[in-house]
């Protein structure tokens, strides 16, 4: 990898409930985060959360501002960098559907942010920390 890749993850809130999705790929495959993926070339970050969440859940929502940005890192044995993300975290307000998994997303459900605080689930790195920032600023 030469240079980092721009991607977007979608924050859904709907009843008390996280929106999250198990990774089908690496990085983190068999871990659940939010749904997201790489923003294309010419998409905004806003548009490519609500696109991503769509394609891995078929739930529709409307991306509403950015509300961070997180670095996401891994190292070979070498000491060289294996991947780079950038995730651009949108926070995004739940319209209609229910979550089914699709695209690539082995599973998609809905979480209590007790579920996940308490790491009843195996999450991908950041979780936490996002569910954090989201609860403050939603």
């Amino acid at each position: 990898m030469t240079m980092p890749k721009l991607a977007a993850v979608a924050v859904v809130l709907h009843e008390n409930k996280v929106l999250l999705v198990k990774r089908k790929n690496n990085p983190n495959a068999g871990l659940w985060g939010f749904p997201g993926g790489h923003v294309k070339l010419g998409e905004t970050g806003l548009a490519c959360a609500q696109r991503e969440l769509l394609e891995e859940t078929g739930v529709v929502a409307k991306s509403l501002n950015y509300l961070t940005n997180i670095d996401l890192i891994q190292h070979n044995e070498d000491g060289s960098v294996a991947f780079h993300y950038m995730l651009a975290v949108v926070p995004c307000q739940y319209l209609k559907g229910e979550p089914v998994a699709a695209d690539d997303a082995l599973d998609a459900a809905w979480f209590t942010t007790n579920e996940i605080q308490n790491n009843k689930i195996p999450l991908t790195t950041s979780v936490q920390e996002i569910i954090l920032l989201s609860s403050l600023k939603i």
